[in-house]
């Protein structure tokens, strides 16, 4: 196991990247596996990134906060991706934001207590024909109704 002076280990870091052969042009992916370790981007997880990739930090954050998948904050289980551009707001993605939220009793950006869901709206999921749309971790659920949204919780929270 490896760790960092402030203990935090570093061995699953070190095991993505050892996956790579040279790291340019696979950095997204990298920042990809390891959100996917940590659920989101834990600072010492891009120092490590950082360390050993020769990419300088703020060049991970750039890439980091630029694409809306990728998180700096810990994040649910869950992540529930409400598409809110113009083709899903037009066929009811408020409404089916206010039902999640109602539900989870959170709203958008935030998390439940027990770490189960976080609620996101996006601007866009390009998926505009089967509007509205929620993506549920790597789940899209098409045309999407504030009707349909209990059982949709419902799904994963039974996935645990």
């Amino acid at each position: 196991m490896s760790e960092t002076t402030t203990g935090f280990d570093t061995g699953g870091i070190d095991t993505i990247l050892a996956r790579y052969d040279g790291f340019e042009g696979h950095l997204i992916g990298i920042l990809h596996e390891v959100q996917k370790l940590y659920n989101y981007l834990p600072r010492e997880a891009l120092e490590r990134v950082s360390e050993q990739t020769g990419f300088t930090l703020e060049r991970l954050y750039s890439i980091a906060t630029f694409y809306n998948f990728f998180s700096l904050e810990p994040r649910g289980k869950h992540v529930i991706r409400v598409c809110t551009g113009t083709a899903c707001h037009v066929k009811g993605a408020p409404r089916v934001l206010q039902e999640i939220e109602e539900r989870l009793e959170i709203s958008s950006d935030e998390t439940t207590p027990d770490g189960q869901f976080s609620i996101e709206h996006v601007h866009c999921v390009g998926t505009c024909s089967l509007a509205p749309v929620v993506v549920v971790d790597q789940d899209t659920h098409s045309h999407v109704k504030p009707s349909k949204v209990r059982a949709l919780l419902k799904n994963y929270e039974d996935k645990g």
